[in-house]
């Protein structure tokens, strides 16, 4: 059974954004796309960038270290250098 764990409020991340949370151990990045939100793990699978730092257009994030461009919506990596996703976590 997964747990719930309260890392913030949905006022505190306008639409468009995005930033850094941890949770039990798990730096996570947190995004509010149109009044959704996702998480991701906050570490660029290519370098270790801080995902929840990089520019949100749309579902995607651009790691702000080497330009790598992910889905905050399935963790995908959409653009290199990445090759390989990143963990994603339930919102509720």
């Amino acid at each position: 059974m997964t747990r719930t764990v309260r890392v913030a409020r949905a006022e505190d991340l306008l639409p468009g954004s995005g930033t850094t949370i941890e949770a039990e151990g798990h730096r996570i990045a947190l995004f509010n796309v149109a009044g959704t939100f996702y998480a991701i793990e906050d570490t660029c699978s290519h370098q270790g960038g801080p995902l929840g730092e990089g520019d949100v257009r749309g579902a995607t994030v651009t790691c702000p270290w080497h330009g790598a461009t992910f889905d905050v919506r399935t963790g995908t990596a959409t653009g290199p250098p990445a090759r390989s996703g990143v963990r994603t976590f339930r919102v509720r």
